[in-house]
């Protein structure tokens, strides 16, 4: 099933140097921007904009799918990513702490020198 343009959890963004992000909001579009789950649980219509006719501001064609999506690939260097990011996750919180700790225990000195 295509992205399926027309549900309310849709959004689309360009940007000024001609990227496209096409995406599901609530994230349930595993092969985003490809290819919306065939039966989603949470399709809703977008009931906003029935009937109104639209511009130059309706997103994008849906680009070309790679082949890597029907024999799984895309979906395991997509979940290795995540891996990736969210072992990364942790440590920076360690290092935010850190700095935050040091930087408080540095404005308790200076309070205590005056």
């Amino acid at each position: 099933m295509p992205m399926r343009t027309e549900c309310k959890h849709f959004e689309s963004r360009s940007y000024t140097n001609g990227d496209t992000v096409r995406k599901c909001n609530l994230g349930l579009a595993p092969d985003a921007p490809w290819r919306c789950p065939e039966n989603c649980e949470k399709y809703e219509r977008r009931l906003v904009d029935v009937a109104w006719a639209h511009g130059s501001l309706v997103p994008p064609v849906t680009p070309v799918e790679p082949a890597s999506l029907d024999d799984g690939t895309a979906a395991a260097v997509l979940d290795e990513a995540a891996a990736i990011i969210n072992a990364a996750v942790g440590d920076v919180l360690d290092d935010l702490n850190d700095k935050r700790k040091n930087k408080k225990k540095n404005r308790d000195k200076k309070k205590k020198k005056k």
